[in-house]
């Protein structure tokens, strides 16, 4: 496979600073730091971020700023990300990237579904939209009150926008007491949306996708998988036909009717072995 000089550039390892740390929940950390080419990125789209000594995790980007800055933040899930949460404004992390593909920007009447760090691109695109004049709908879902990511903020862009914004708890702790998915097919019996996006959990995203087809609204989703080179070699996050590195992260409803035997259902491990989704 020949790659494009856009992703060879890209694909190289740049050393950079932490410039800051902070606690966006109990488990769930930002990261701020300087990297012009994935200051350039767009929302949905990707990068690798390197922790010296330990191991390289893709990471969505949450947002990005003409100086070069660039955000992205980090549940504490297993031993890279514990070891990156130990790091502190000045230490030394690598980055390649952005990957990927983008959402496509829809000025009508758009809603979002996210959970967990799959906030993140959905946050990026939501701040984009605003100056898209589309109107902003957001349902946001976390397992309690504590882990719910950037109300104040989606809140207020849903507000500007004159939006609904509704925030889920699995314990009900906070807003509809439920899954994120529970408040959806009443809001899209009500509304009609010109565009429905989505990240978070993939058993999550799998009902907004049936629901999505059920009421006849398009759909796009950004899908997490195991990624190890980011750039289509190793076959690590394939899904049907599909890479998601490159062929994604952003899926159409389209796409994802292709691989709905799949979708929600099936993932590969460090072997490449199809295994069930947790």
């Amino acid at each position: 496979m020949k790659l494009s000089a856009y992703l060879i550039a890209n694909n190289r390892l740049r050393t950079t600073r932490i410039l800051s740390v902070e606690n966006e929940s109990p488990t769930v950390k930002r990261f701020t730091f300087k990297d012009k080419l994935c200051s350039e990125a767009k929302p949905g789209q990707f990068l690798m971020l390197w922790i010296p000594r330990v191991d390289e995790i893709p990471l969505s980007i949450l947002n990005t700023e003409k100086t070069g800055i660039v955000s992205v933040i980090v549940k504490k899930v297993g031993e890279a990300t514990e070891a990156l949460h130990k790091k502190k404004a000045g230490d030394i992390i690598g980055v390649r990237g952005p990957f990927g593909n983008s959402f496509t920007i829809e000025k009508g009447d758009v809603l979002m579904v996210g959970g967990g760090t799959g906030l993140a691109p959905l946050t990026f695109l939501a701040r984009s939209l605003t100056s898209e004049t589309s109107k902003i709908s957001f349902i946001v879902g976390a397992k309690t009150r504590s882990e719910l990511l950037f109300v104040d903020e989606l809140r207020g862009l849903c507000r500007k926008t004159n939006g609904r914004f509704i925030a889920t708890t699995e314990d009900g702790s906070y807003g509809v007491k439920g899954l994120a998915t529970k408040p959806l097919e009443k809001l899209l019996k009500k509304e009609r949306f010109n565009m429905i996006y989505t990240c978070g959990p993939e058993k999550m995203m799998r009902k907004v996708f049936d629901l999505a087809e059920k009421y006849r609204v398009p759909l796009e989703a950004s899908l997490e998988r195991l990624m190890r080179c980011a750039i289509g070699l190793c076959g690590s996050c394939v899904i049907g036909r599909y890479r998601v590195c490159r062929d994604g992260p952003v899926f159409t409803g389209k796409q994802l009717e292709e691989v709905k035997e799949e979708f929600g259902f099936l993932k590969r491990d460090f072997d490449g072995k199809i295994i069930a989704l947790e």
